[in-house]
């Protein structure tokens, strides 16, 4: 009976998911860069579950002290201590948000006080030195690349091809839209997209319009399953889900592809930060903003 017992109780331990943990991205201003950092740490630790809050803007010491309530508070109800990222410049709030009961992991510890050593020069504490509004003309570029984008996504009626620095193609939902924007966003890259169609691929030809920029194509594809996964989700029955047609289009997408020379990466595996990186390095567009 002893026996029967442990397993049972062997059993619930496995069965039973893993308490969820908080994890808080801090800063005083949007929180992109504490939001960067966090996921890319985060996601090396497998069967690991995150609630994920972001907490913006802190920049006063009395939303710092809110801040600390609701890490401890979270702290509290969890069970588990809140993994805290921060990115605040003031010496003032990050002293306060340090005595949260949390795993704090402040970025500028890690990088700026080393920093300060070396260059043997006292921080200037400004914040938002690496976001938005500090750069007007980097803002306007991002925002001019973006509305390109959205005016060229998937083959859209613009078709101003000449101006874009790199064309995705592929087949619908492997992700063409989210890295164009993504490129756009962050680099300010004019990015433009086209969905191969079924006409593409019974002719085994490249529309005129695309063959005229063979240079700035790319190629996106991703593994059948994953796909039909994505498109189940949008669209549940018919052919569009299909496994034939599915490994038709990725098939035909393929010969495509080889046929005329065009680079390619399979994005089944890779954020779209990775994707976009692959792209750039291997375009070798030039980024008009740097993040």
């Amino acid at each position: 009976m002893q026996r029967l017992a442990n397993v049972e109780d062997h059993a619930r331990r496995i069965l039973t998911p893993m308490n969820e943990r908080t994890a808080f991205f801090l800063s005083d201003q949007t929180g992109v860069t504490a939001e960067t950092l966090g996921h890319s740490l985060l996601v090396q630790f497998d069967g690991q579950n995150f609630r994920q809050v972001t907490l913006p803007f802190i920049d006063t010491e009395d939303k710092a002290r809110e801040a600390v309530k609701k890490i401890n508070a979270a702290s509290a109800e969890d069970e588990l201590r809140p993994i805290v990222f921060s990115t605040l410049v003031q010496p003032e709030c990050r002293q306060i948000l340090k005595e949260s009961q949390g795993l704090h992991l402040d970025i500028f510890d890690v990088f700026l006080d080393p920093l300060e050593v070396e260059l043997e020069q006292t921080p200037a504490h400004a914040s938002g030195r690496a976001h938005g509004m500090s750069d007007i003309d980097a803002y306007m570029k991002r925002i001019e690349a973006t509305n390109f984008a959205l005016a060229n996504d998937d083959g859209g009626i613009s078709r101003n091809y000449e101006m874009a620095d790199v064309i995705l193609v592929g087949v619908s939902r492997s992700g063409k839209t989210p890295t164009c924007l993504y490129l756009a966003l962050q680099y300010g890259v004019y990015a433009a997209n086209y969905p191969l169609t079924e006409e593409d691929f019974e002719s085994g030809q490249l529309p005129d319009f695309l063959k005229e920029h063979k240079h700035k194509l790319f190629g996106l594809t991703i593994t059948p399953d994953r796909l039909r996964q994505i498109r189940k989700e949008r669209r549940p029955v018919g052919k569009y889900s299909s496994a034939q047609q599915v490994r038709y289009e990725l098939r035909e997408s393929a010969k495509l592809f080889k046929k005329f020379g065009i680079p390619y990466v399979d994005t089944t595996e890779f954020s779209i930060e990775e994707i976009s990186s692959r792209i750039l390095d291997s375009t070798g567009v030039d980024r008009r903003v740097r993040p």
